[in-house]
Formats: structure tokens, C-alpha cells, sequence
């Protein structure tokens, strides 16, 4: 039986295959940790991140990634969830970056 972990981790590499940031739409990864939650936008092509973000409130953690992207003038991105489940804090980032001026 495939612990919680190695569920995600299979989840995110199938994920991981499919999306990736370019310079014109960086890609927007979550990370959760038992007690923070960290965001960051990343250029794949040249391996550059260029925003991050972390703390225990993903509505803060959203709208302070979307402010560092359109500091970088980046306005477009693609979201790589983490293999984790689109609901809870993830969807809770999200919602907040596309209100704070992101697009995805």
C-alpha cells in the first residue's frame, strides 16, 4: 500500500510531465509542509525562480506571490498544484494570486 507521500509524489510527476514555465508563462508551484506553505514562480528554461513566497496563511501567501510576479512583470503563469488535491489551501492561494492580478 502507497503511503500519503509516495501518492503525491506519483501525482506530481504525472503533473510535472505535462506543465511547464516558460519565460512568456513561468510556472506557479505549491509546496505544504506541516506547518507553512510555500509558493514560488519559476522559469523552467533557464531553471531561474523568480518570486517566492512562504507562510501559514495561503490568502497572504497568494496575494504576496502574485505581488513579486508583477514586480517581474510577469502577469501570465501556470499552475503546478503539487500533486496535492485542488481544494483547502491550495485552492485558497489560488483564488487569492488570481485576485491579487495573475492570470491562469
Amino acid at each position: 500500500m502507497a503511503t500519503t507521500k509516495e501518492k503525491r509524489d506519483r501525482n506530481h510527476k504525472k503533473i510535472r510531465s505535462t506543465v511547464s514555465g516558460t519565460a512568456a508563462r513561468p510556472r506557479l508551484c505549491v509546496f505544504k509542509s506541516n506547518t507553512s506553505l510555500y509558493a514560488q514562480i519559476i522559469d523552467d528554461t533557464k531553471g531561474v525562480t523568480l518570486a517566492a513566497a512562504k507562510g501559514t496563511d495561503a490568502k497572504k501567501v497568494g496575494a504576496e506571490i502574485a505581488k513579486g510576479a508583477l514586480a517581474k512583470k510577469v502577469e501570465a503563469v501556470v499552475f503546478d498544484r503539487g500533486g496535492y488535491v485542488y481544494t483547502g489551501k491550495v485552492k485558497i492561494l489560488a483564488d487569492s494570486a488570481r485576485e491579487a492580478g495573475l492570470k491562469f
